[in-house]
């Protein structure tokens, strides 16, 4: 069975009535699959077809995010990413609890390394938003260390490891930390003096662009690391003008941002979608990076696109697209000392 955030990795609640800040909107979040179906006028059979597949990964979706879903249709692309089906508690055979071999590369609770000279930190268990083919919707995040001591021994492998340059934080999303507990710990990665970039993968920017104040960007500046962030975009509807501001403001501020995506059958398993996704992400200076075949994790098999297809669409978005604009499909393979460059 999956794991759910423990409380010590929860965000903060003590925000006052009526507060409009990002840690309100984490609170208001959707988290009953029901009321997700009658919030968007969904049809009978959706409300009645959805709380068995929640059971196995609850709902979370933030108000913004709701927002820009369309009501009434069942194949919004967006809906499509958070709405529980029972196409997943089918079993496929391929899809396993650990798609990418994570078990296999702990070093230290809450440090994986894949990868030379870099290792990955899960920051926390929680997230601002349950993308219902989140490759870690297995992660047995309860059996690590809990606060306050919940760094300490990834911080320890990571100052014992010369070899390693850079750090991501990860998760869950790192940015669902209030800004102290955030600081402290990009504080203690500065200290450690053989490290020199530090990568941040989050949805916040995305799903809750009030995550990106001014307070959050002074955090950054402060650090001696290179700091990268790479977000998570989907689908063009993902971005409206506040998620744009958001992205805007970080690289402003002089961090570069990068995009990930994953090409979700039902989605985005267009070069139509694609090249609207990637230009729009381009005209934000935000580099297109890389758009990953599925990983084949256990509850997400109807979300796979054929390979075949998603290399047909890479040749047209190739024939469509500036070379910067153009991403890398790739593919994890647990074991591999890299990704798989698929096109």
């Amino acid at each position: 069975m999956p794991s759910i955030a423990t409380p010590d990795d929860s965000v903060r609640t003590d925000s006052p009535p009526g507060d409009p800040t990002w840690k309100a909107a984490m609170k208001a979040a959707i988290r009953d699959p029901a009321a997700l179906c009658r919030r968007l006028d969904l049809p009978p059979e959706y409300e009645a077809g959805v709380r068995e597949a929640a059971e196995s990964l609850p709902v979370f979706v933030p108000p913004a995010y709701l927002a820009r879903i369309q009501p009434g249709d069942p194949h919004d692309p967006l809906l499509r990413q958070v709405l529980p089906l029972a196409e997943e508690l089918q079993p496929a055979p391929g899809f396993t609890f650990d798609a990418v071999g994570d078990a296999a590369a702990q070093t230290a609770p809450r440090l994986l390394q894949k990868y030379q000279g870099r290792a990955l930190m899960l920051a926390t268990g929680v997230c601002a938003v349950h993308c219902r083919y989140c490759f870690r919707r297995h992660f047995p995040y309860q059996d690590h260390a809990p606060a306050p001591d919940r760094w300490a021994p990834a911080l320890e492998a990571i100052r014992a490891d010369a070899s390693l340059d850079e750090v991501l934080l990860s998760g869950g999303d790192p940015l669902t930390l209030d800004d102290a507990p955030l600081a402290n710990l990009i504080g203690q990665l500065d200290a450690i003096g053989h490290l020199r970039r530090l990568r941040i993968h989050t949805r916040l920017p995305v799903v809750i662009p009030q995550r990106i104040t001014p307070e959050f960007l002074a955090l950054l500046r402060k650090t001696r690391l290179a700091v990268w962030v790479v977000v998570h975009v989907n689908h063009p509807a993902e971005i409206d003008q506040e998620v744009a501001a958001a992205l805007g403001a970080m690289i402003d501020a002089g961090v570069p941002v990068l995009n990930q995506a994953v090409l979700l059958r039902g989605v985005n398993d267009s070069a139509d979608v694609l090249t609207e996704l990637c230009l729009k992400l381009s005209d934000l200076r935000i580099l297109p990076y890389y758009l990953h075949q599925l990983d084949r994790v256990a509850g997400a098999a109807h979300f796979e696109t054929p390979l075949e297809q998603g290399l047909e669409i890479m040749q047209v978005l190739r024939a469509r697209l500036p070379g910067y604009a153009v991403p890398r499909f790739v593919k994890e393979e647990a074991g591999k000392l890299s990704k798989t460059v698929l096109a």
